[in-house]
């Protein structure tokens, strides 16, 4: 008999074997009729491209910080790279076409930094192919609540899946039957707190229990090049406490978590394995026009193409590194410094981590000879 035919036949009997049989025997028939049932199988190896800040350009306080091709050709150089299951980035910034900002003012001068930009810009984030974007950050708030309303409202006309917000904490979302939860972090006013490990966790193992992969976002640590390092504690940043975000990325892992991608500090950080699930401590500044330093550090950052199995296991990544300037803005880095410096720095904050950095490429060096250098 076809498992369809079984199953239909059992809802039939049911009522008869409740009067006769009694409860016991009624849940010990639906757990063979469950038993039969084909189990949920995912994909072997899902793909998971991930990039830093993302803010394509501000027309505030006037609409000198908006680039000259109005941003339709901000992601040109990498597009090709920003394909797989999953492409993801932080939205650095409110979609708001007009309004003054509730944290500068307009004669603040390059003292404030305040990020909106224009609602049609959202487009090009959608046509570059993001279909997951963190709104946990410093920048998102910029506008008040008119500019998160807006983001959001137009996040969810695009399809653009999104957290971050306290009243959005989390998105669940569906590709090719893959169920993917997400959620982002950040010390910021209206968003979900960073500092708040033990709520954080609570979260994460909520959305694990109904989900098959946990992507975790943070922006979280000092900014600048004298915050490459991971350091252990809590990092102190203009008197804010902006994390320990060694502590919050190992206990959203111990929670459930499998994939955990920081931004914050606008520079590349180390990566790390962690029970065999992979951190990226901060993917620095990717594409940002305007008033972003891009000075040494800060104008060099990497397209992480990461791949994880169905469990959520780290397999390998590529690392494409890209580097920013006033004049030519985002371009591929031939000299691979965003990949070295993350070698470098995983080597000095992570001694002993068991990763190997080759050709682009971060490997478990047990599964050195396992993967195909590409």
């Amino acid at each position: 008999m076809k498992t369809s035919q079984f199953t239909l036949l059992s809802l039939l009997i049911f009522p008869a074997l409740m009067s006769c049989l009694g409860n016991n025997v009624v849940a010990e028939h639906a757990s063979v009729v469950q038993d039969s049932l084909p189990k949920k199988t995912i994909k072997d190896t899902i793909s998971i491209t991930a990039v830093g800040d993302i803010m394509l350009g501000s027309a505030y306080p006037n609409k000198l910080g908006l680039p000259p091709d109005d941003a339709v050709n901000s992601f040109q150089q990498v597009q090709d790279d920003l394909h797989g299951d999953v492409i993801f980035g932080n939205l650095e910034g409110c979609f708001l076409n007009q309004g003054k900002s509730t944290k500068c003012s307009d004669t603040s001068g390059n003292s404030c930094f305040a990020f909106r930009m224009p609602e049609r810009y959202a487009g090009i984030y959608k046509a570059a192919g993001f279909n997951l974007l963190s709104i946990a950050n410093n920048h998102v708030g910029d506008f008040g609540a008119a500019g998160r309303k807006k983001t959001t409202a137009i996040l969810d006309s695009l399809q653009i899946n999104y957290a971050g917000l306290t009243s959005h904490p989390f998105a669940f979302f569906e590709k090719d039957s893959v169920k993917y939860a997400f959620c982002a972090f950040a010390p910021n006013e209206n968003t979900v707190s960073i500092n708040k490990i033990d709520s954080a966790k609570a979260l994460v193992a909520r959305l694990k229990s109904q989900a098959d992969i946990v992507i975790v976002s943070f922006h979280g640590g000092g900014e600048g090049a004298k915050f490459e390092h991971v350091p252990r504690r809590n990092e102190i940043f203009y008197k804010e406490n902006r994390g320990n975000v060694y502590a919050f990325a190992h206990a959203v892992i111990d929670a459930g978590a499998d994939v955990v991608l920081g931004q914050g500090p606008h520079v590349t950080r180390a990566v790390e394995v962690y029970k065999n699930k992979f951190i990226a401590y901060s993917l620095g500044n990717f594409c940002t026009y305007g008033m972003f330093s891009l000075k040494g550090s800060n104008g060099f950052a990497p397209l992480l193409q990461l791949k994880i199995n169905a469990k959520g296991d780290f397999l390998y990544a590529d690392v494409i590194s890209v580097k920013q300037d006033r004049i030519n803005r985002l371009t591929k880095d031939e000299n691979a410094t965003a990949f070295k410096k993350m070698a470098a720095l995983t080597d000095a904050d992570f001694p002993g981590h068991g990763l190997r950095f080759e050709n682009g490429q971060i490997l478990l060096k047990s599964d050195l000879d396992k993967v195909p250098v590409q």
